[in-house]
């Protein structure tokens, strides 16, 4: 009885609320809607006085197993008798069982788990926020329970105003700046020339895609008192399915689920096993019996499949508008930064194939690399203790014309050119983020709107201080508790570090050892290519620990991202890619940097060679450079990084749901399996990354270190990059339509901290190709003796004919009986002569053994050395002026969007202030109307 007098009472004050609506007036479905609220608030109402323990009405006895219409929460099962449910909408898997209520989000927990009383409270505590919740359980698995919710246009309001969701209302005006006659023919010129063109075949066709009226309309905050300002033409589909999902997971988040500060949110409830999993669902199918040319689209998934994730439409471009309606914007950011990204690499690509196309046609003109080919005469040194032989310099011309291929005239000039590359890359990136950013909205968003991390609140709830820019208290972290979490965590930073550098000492030792056991090896053809095995198997041995050191990095950085408690989820995304970037850039390029730089410069010479704890002769070039080492480690690594990365972004996760199909296949049979509801099919996918876009932006970075920052070594790297990435887009787009359950859409103003590591990798590229071309390579050395060894000394020229005798010029000689007894080879070199060997040659500037000072440095030395010193110095100077200079001059905004930024806020205060003047005349009529006017009215 008291529940009926509290109903009935409610009920009177729902018609009455407004002075101007008659109680005859109040239509029945209305009635209906508010005895189904005051049902569900009467119901929360007395729960809460029965306490936790008392049976929930979500308890799981009341589940009917196996059926599609379970048990739902109260104000599901009060339904209108007689009214007609959509078939449809129950069909598909997208609704409630009524057939109106669209599932927004999905919980999934078992029946076994323990946490039962967690669970309970955290439940009824969503339906007290208003959230409208149903159960079902498992087709194919009795224990799983999937928890259905929806929010309901009164949650959705309050909700979307506190979180400054933006909405539409208003449509654009566009605005055409007034253009020159002269500027207006030319351009009718050019668009009657564009018409005898053919179209162009990479544009999406625009029949296909959707109108989003999102794109077309000015937005503003989503405000309830000001509902009226916007264009609401169904209240069910106002909010996107994107938002919808959005709006209930924030409520998720700070719902408690049992007394205690720590206690709250659902991913604590993820963490601790509550619930298995929670998503929203994707809308439906992404496949389709007919045509969608024929019969268009049937839901943004099934046209996202077709005009993106498809792998027929690789050469189009992306539909970064339905990317960004479906996934949200910061999936949409990263697909858009990945597209510019690879459509800057064409230039790269077409540039460095160029170098090694001229290092290919002017192979046989070389002068060094003839002079190697026909140095039979020339005994070199061993290049190891004892097992290693001497070897004629002939034997080593292959690696000379190789070396030659990326090694020639056009490496300084694309060293130059990509660091350039680099700058303009990022400076037009801006411009596009700029442009994206104002279509997208993302203009206004700013930091301070983002939520605090349960987990911050949470831990420093007791302490709060005002928000300077809300203005409101919040929970504070003070200065000192936070530099000593910072302390701890840059030491386990640097310890890592350390551990890196360790496996690189290790490596190395390897290939000192090594290449020994190699020359000794019993087969000629591993015999014979010693230094090669050596370096080849020495690469896919750094492979493979980079790999298995890749997962502990990602536990420990974790652990002290979490130990510094950052404030917000952008901050601790940030503070975990920081250190996730540091860690895999020093243990993906450590070895590289070894190879480039220290490879062969602190060996010593024949007879006074420097060795590792007195023990290990250090490494020696090849004859013919370290070019080819640095080459062949980035190829390997390079093809075999992006290989791994394809098979785990995409081939482990269809083997996985090809191995849960075929499960459900043998149990269920195939007509079965078509039946199961959208959510058991989402179950079955694979979860997102659990640090979002992490790892796909990683890969993007490291590869775009790979190809600027050794680019002068490499110049195909970017031809390879290209290839990849054209094939990453749709790998990464038909992961996140087929394979993977749809992530929850969030916003994202910019790719974050990847913009500062991109500008950190771009000033770090400038001086690491800097050294490359004046250390690891010949490019120096060469130059010096044209213009003051070579026959054309004092000439200022430096062609081919003046490199006459460079090779004899830069080796020296060595008295074969100065060999300490550990170096002495096992071998006399009678094999080359007759007679055993009394000299040999080795690569260095030193004085020949009958010299005053044997084997000192010669003038020849010093003077390569200045010229390297002043070539790094002018390089890095030029490079960088000519990066600040493309830097000033192109501006972050366009122009136009300029403009349009600001016509675009004086309309929207003009739009204001119609709405709201028409508003008030609206009121003044209806006052009149209804025979009710007021004094001093306006206006």
């Amino acid at each position: 009885e008291g529940r009926e007098d509290l109903q009935v009472n409610r009920l009177e004050t729902q018609i009455w609320i407004k002075p101007d609506i008659q109680k005859t007036d109040v239509d029945f479905s209305e009635i209906l809607n508010a005895i189904q609220e005051i049902a569900k608030d009467v119901n929360i109402f007395f729960d809460e006085l029965e306490g936790v323990n008392s049976p929930s009405k979500d308890d799981d006895s009341l589940l009917h197993h196996g059926n599609l219409t379970s048990t739902s929460d109260d104000a599901s099962r009060l339904e209108v008798v007689g009214e007609e449910v959509p078939d449809k909408n129950k069909a598909n898997g997208l609704y409630f069982r009524d057939g109106k209520c669209r599932i927004d989000y999905i919980l999934v927990y078992r029946k076994s788990n323990p946490q039962t009383e967690k669970r309970e409270v955290f439940e009824r505590n969503i339906r007290a926020e208003g959230l409208q919740m149903e159960k079902e359980s498992s087709l194919t698995n009795s224990d799983i329970i999937f928890v259905k919710l929806h929010a309901p246009w009164e949650v959705l309001g309050k909700y979307a105003e506190l979180m400054n969701v933006r909405m539409p209302f208003r449509r654009k005006i566009y605005y055409l700046h007034r253009r020159y006659k002269f500027m207006n023919r030319i351009e009718k010129q050019i668009s009657r020339f564009r018409g005898w063109l053919p179209r162009k075949p990479m544009k999406l066709d625009k029949e296909t895609l959707p109108d989003l009226e999102e794109n077309d309309c000015y937005t503003a905050p989503f405000s309830q008192q000001r509902i009226h300002h916007f264009i609401i033409h169904n209240k069910d589909t106002f909010f996107n399915n994107a938002t919808r999902s959005r709006i209930v997971h924030h409520i998720l988040q700070r719902v408690k689920y049992e007394e205690g500060k720590n206690k709250i949110g659902l991913n604590r409830l993820l963490s601790n096993g509550s619930y298995e999993a929670a998503f929203p669902l994707h809308e439906g199918s992404y496949r389709s019996k007919n045509s969608i040319r024929t019969h268009g689209a049937e839901n943004h998934r099934h046209l996202l499949y077709e005009c993106w994730a498809s792998w027929g439409v690789w050469y189009k471009y992306q539909p970064l508008d339905l990317v960004r309606r479906y996934f949200g914007e910061k999936i949409g950011l990263y697909f858009a930064w990945l597209g510019w990204y690879t459509g800057m690499l064409f230039p790269a690509a077409f540039i460095g194939l160029f170098v090694f196309l001229y290092g290919v046609t002017t192979l046989n003109h070389c002068q060094v690399s003839k002079e190697v080919c026909q140095a039979t005469d020339i005994i070199m040194c061993p290049i190891c203790d004892k097992y290693c032989p001497f070897m004629r310099l002939s034997d080593s011309c292959i690696y000379a014309k190789v070396t030659h291929l990326f090694d020639n005239g056009a490496t300084v000039f694309f060293a130059v050119f990509m660091a350039v590359w680099a700058t303009v890359f990022l400076e037009f990136w801006k411009r596009r983020r700029a442009v994206i950013a104002y279509d997208w909205d993302l203009i206004d968003w700013e930091e301070e709107e983002e939520e605090i991390r349960p987990q911050f609140e949470a831990k420093y709830s007791k302490k709060e201080r005002m928000n300077p820019i809300s203005g409101k208290p919040e929970p504070y972290q003070a200065f000192a508790d936070k530099c000593s979490r910072v302390i701890v965590s840059a030491s386990g930073i640097f310890f890592m570090i350390c551990v890196v550098i360790a496996a690189v000492f290790g490596i190395v030792i390897y290939r000192v050892v090594t290449v020994s056991t190699f020359a000794a090896f019993k087969w000629a053809l591993i015999r014979n290519n010693s230094q090669v095995a050596t370096t080849g198997t020495a690469v896919c041995i750094n492979f493979c620990i980079i790999m298995l050191l890749n997962v502990l990095y990602e536990k420990v950085a974790l652990f002290l991202t979490n130990l510094e408690q950052p404030r917000t989820e952008s901050e601790w995304e940030n503070s975990f890619t920081l250190k996730m970037f540091l860690f895999q850039f020093v243990n993906l390029n450590s070895s590289t940097f070894y190879i480039a730089f220290f490879l062969g410069r602190f060996t010593g010479h024949p007879g006074a060679y420097l060795r590792l704890i007195n023990r290990w002769r250090l490494e020696e070039c090849h004859p013919s450079g370290c070019l080819i080492d640095l080459c062949m480690q980035m190829g390997i690594i390079m093809v075999l990084k992006q290989i791994w990365n394809n098979f785990m972004e995409l081939g482990y996760p269809l083997i996985q749901n090809w191995w849960t199909r075929r499960k459900l296949r043998q149990e269920y049979g195939t007509q079965r399996k078509t039946s199961f509801p959208q959510w058991e099919k989402d179950y079955n996918l694979q979860p997102m990354n659990a640090y979002g876009l992490f790892d796909e932006y990683l890969e993007m970075i490291l590869q775009f270190g790979f190809t600027t920052i050794f680019v002068a070594a490499f110049p195909l790297a970017p031809l390879l990059a290209l290839v990849n990435n054209i094939i990453e887009i749709r790998l990464d787009a038909y992961k996140f339509v087929t394979q993977w359950r749809r992530p929850l859409a969030s916003r994202a103003k910019d790719i974050g901290i990847w913009y500062g590591i991109l500008e950190g990798i771009g000033i770090l590229s400038v001086i690491t190709n800097a050294f490359v071309i004046a250390v690891t390579s010949d490019f120096i050395p060469r130059l010096v003796y044209a213009y003051k060894y070579g026959p054309c000394a004092g000439q200022g020229e430096a062609g081919q004919k003046c490199m006459v005798g460079y090779v004899n010029a830069s080796l020296s000689v060595f008295l074969v009986s100065d060999f300490e007894n550990r170096s002495e080879p096992t071998s006399n070199g009678s094999e080359f002569s007759g007679s055993p060997l009394k000299y040999c040659r080795y690569r260095d500037y030193r004085d020949p053994p009958h010299s005053p000072v044997p084997y000192g440095y010669t003038l020849q030395f010093w003077h390569v050395l200045a010229a390297r010193l002043a070539f790094i110095i002018v390089f890095e100077h030029l490079v960088f002026c000519i990066k600040h200079l493309i830097s000033y001059l192109i501006p972050d905004l366009p122009k136009d969007l300029r403009d349009r930024m600001r016509r675009e806020k004086y309309l929207i205060q003009e739009m204001m202030y119609e709405a709201e003047l028409e508003r008030l005349q609206k009121e003044r009529k209806e006052r009149k109307k209804n025979g009710k006017s007021y004094h001093n009215e306006w206006p």
